[in-house]
């Protein structure tokens, strides 16, 4: 690649805020912060192997879940790259049980930033990809160093969302309303590089299903008879069985979407009826990549960008991927209805 060709995701950030005269430079600064984050995780994520940073700590998160080192140590990264910045009025992390606010000693801003540090981090003794998700709003409170609030807003308010995906290589997918672009971290000079710009879910991708199977015994009866639909032999119109690819990082189910199509699904069951993921942390922002990647995001009935939240860790079933996927799983999930199996 010639040196021509070459977009940092700094220079990225600089020529989009140039495209609004108004702009004060805080929003980009964010989003640099981020990614700056992004290759603290990353290195950190690369050589788990070989530092004291795998297994679990000892504690409990407010999940009710066993935390893990890498989980710990993202969270911090996240919070010191941007704590001190002046831009945010506050954050949220699956992680922090409460709103986070920003220490007295630092001035804030008008922005507030939601993360999931490590998405997936239950597999990283497997060396299996692992990721983070994030989202930024504008401050809504009259609240001078920020609030709850700030924070509880809908997916269709994010100015930007995005997430990093730790695997073979480093890569930062993000969006703020104008296209989704991927950047790839060159690990010899340190930076994120375009290798992805205006990435779409295509249109007719790969007939891929993601889920966990093994709640199968917990699901609607609509739910069942999808994947039993989407499992079962099929002629044109209608050609099947979908394959099944289920790696359990939702950031890496995801990502493997965006680039192939497909149709990643947690759906309630009887264990969970809310739904198990954080509608702000994981299921809103991805919502918006998907959206502006041309896919889809609902609950099974409800758009995600639309739902109002009511907790910082709400939860909530998720459908999201290739447009028509999303619409047909609907069709299943609708109560007391035949689903009409159109052409897909």
């Amino acid at each position: 690649m010639s040196s021509k060709g070459i977009i940092t995701i700094e220079r990225h950030i600089i020529e989009a805020e140039r495209q609004f005269p108004e702009a004060t430079g805080a929003f980009s600064s964010i989003l640099y912060d981020i990614a700056f984050a992004a290759k603290m995780i990353g290195k950190e994520v690369r050589r788990a192997g070989l530092a004291d940073i795998l297994g679990y700590t000892g504690e409990v998160n407010v999940q009710g879940e066993e935390v893990r080192k890498l989980d710990e140590y993202a969270h911090e990264v996240l919070f010191k790259a941007l704590d001190h910045t002046g831009h945010l009025c506050g954050m949220a992390s699956e992680e922090a049980e409460a709103f986070i606010p920003i220490p007295d000693k630092f001035p804030t801003g008008h922005y507030c930033v939601l993360f999931d540090p490590l998405d997936g981090s239950s597999n990283i003794d497997a060396n299996v990809s692992v990721g983070t998700i994030f989202s930024v709003h504008r401050k809504v409170s009259d609240h001078p160093r920020g609030c709850v609030d700030d924070c509880l807003q809908p997916g269709y308010k994010q100015v930007a969302a995005g997430y990093v995906v730790y695997g073979s290589s480093t890569m930062l997918v993000y969006t703020t309303g104008n296209g989704v672009h991927g950047f790839t971290l060159e690990p010899s000079i340190g930076e994120f590089l375009l290798s992805h710009p205006h990435m779409c879910i295509p249109e007719s991708g790969q007939r891929i299903y993601s889920c966990n199977e093994g709640n199968y015994g917990k699901w609607s009866d609509g739910q069942r008879r999808f994947v039993s639909w989407l499992k079962g032999a099929g002629d044109e119109p209608n050609p099947r069985p979908f394959s099944s690819r289920y790696i359990g990082s939702l950031v890496a189910d995801f990502h493997r979407n965006l680039l192939y199509g497909g149709l990643f699904m947690y759906p309630a069951d009887v264990k969970s009826p809310r739904g198990k993921l954080r509608l702000l942390y994981e299921a809103a922002p991805l919502a918006m990549i998907a959206e502006h990647a041309g896919g889809k995001a609902t609950d099974g009935t409800r758009r995600i960008m639309e739902i109002e939240p009511e907790s910082l860790h709400q939860r909530t079933p998720l459908f999201i991927g290739t447009a028509e996927y999303v619409d047909l799983a609907a069709r299943f999930l609708a109560p007391a209805e035949e689903p009409a199996l159109a052409a897909v």
